[in-house]
C-alpha cells in the first residue's frame, strides 16, 4: 500500500513539474510575442520528458492496481474457504451433539431397566420382559457408542484429509 502511495506522490510531482513548465512558458509567450509560440525548443523537450514520465508512473501505478487487486482476490479465496472449515466443524459439532443426546438417552434407559431387573431378581421374581428390555436397551447403548464413535472418526478423517495435500486426497479417492 506504501508503494501506492509513493506512486501517487509521484505522479503529482510530475504534474507539478509539468504545469511549472506550462506556466513559464506561458510567461515567455507573454513577454516575447515575436518568438512565435509559446514553448520554446527545450521545453518541448522538457515536457515531452515529463510526459513519459507520466506514462511510466501510470503504467507502474497500474501494476500496483493489479497485484492488490490480486492480492485481495487471493485473501477473498482463503476467507470463502476459512468460511467452508468452519461450516464443517459446525455441523461435525452438530453430529456429535446428536449423537452424544442418543448415547446419554439408552444408557438411561439401560441403567432404569438393569434397576428394574436387579429389583425383580431381588424379590425373586425373574421376569423375561424385563431381560428383554435390558438386553434391548444394552443392543441400544452399543448402537448410540458405534454412532458416536463414527462421528468422531469422520471428524477426524475430515481433519486429516484437510492436513494432507490435495493430490495425496485425489489419489486415495481414487483408489477407493
Amino acid at each position: 500500500m506504501s508503494d501506492i502511495s509513493e506512486l501517487e506522490e509521484r505522479i503529482t510531482s510530475a504534474l507539478e513539474r509539468i504545469g511549472r513548465a506550462v506556466s513559464v512558458a506561458e510567461e515567455r509567450a507573454a513577454a516575447a510575442p515575436e518568438v512565435g509560440g509559446i514553448a520554446s525548443d527545450e521545453m518541448e523537450a522538457e515536457i515531452g520528458r515529463l510526459n513519459e514520465a507520466l506514462e511510466t508512473e501510470k503504467d507502474a501505478n497500474a501494476q500496483m492496481e493489479a497485484r492488490v487487486k490480486a492480492i485481495h482476490d487471493k485473501q477473498n479465496t482463503h476467507v470463502a474457504a476459512l468460511e467452508g472449515e468452519v461450516e464443517t466443524l459446525h455441523r461435525q459439532i452438530y453430529d456429535l451433539e446428536r449423537a452424544m443426546t442418543g448415547l446419554r438417552h439408552a444408557n438411561d434407559t439401560l441403567r432404569a431397566n438393569n434397576t428394574a431387573l436387579r429389583d425383580a431378581n431381588a424379590a425373586g421374581v425373574g421376569d423375561a420382559n424385563l431381560i428383554n428390555a435390558a438386553l434391548s436397551a444394552d443392543v441400544q447403548a452399543l448402537e448410540q457408542v458405534r454412532a458416536t464413535e463414527r462421528v468422531a472418526l469422520d471428524g477426524l478423517i475430515s481433519d486429516l484429509k484437510a492436513a494432507l495435500p490435495h493430490d495425496v486426497v485425489a489419489a486415495e479417492t481414487k483408489e477407493l
